[in-house]
């Protein structure tokens, strides 16, 4: 059995948080899209007035009204460490 720790993966990943009106928290949804293709999806949807439409990594839809989005964080999605490790 071989892991590879600290190995890339070959495909882009992204985090999006999106801030939903009248909604308390934010989505958060890591796609395997990278930022431009997130933000070219996102134009889309709101010039067309037609639901954002979004898959996980894990394969989970997300369908997020276009006129009930408040604002988008698009960013780079970041390893996540296990363990104790020196900083």
């Amino acid at each position: 059995m071989t892991t590879k720790k600290g190995a890339k993966s070959d495909s882009a990943k992204s985090e999006v948080r999106i801030s939903v009106s009248d909604q308390a928290r934010e989505i958060t949804i890591e796609v395997s899209l990278d930022r431009d293709e997130v933000l070219a999806l996102l134009k889309k949807s709101i010039a067309s007035n037609e639901p954002l439409v979004l898959s996980d990594v894990r394969g989970r839809n997300y369908l997020i009204p276009s006129a009930k989005i408040s604002s988008v964080e698009i960013g780079e999605s970041a390893e996540r460490r296990v363990g104790f490790a020196g900083l």
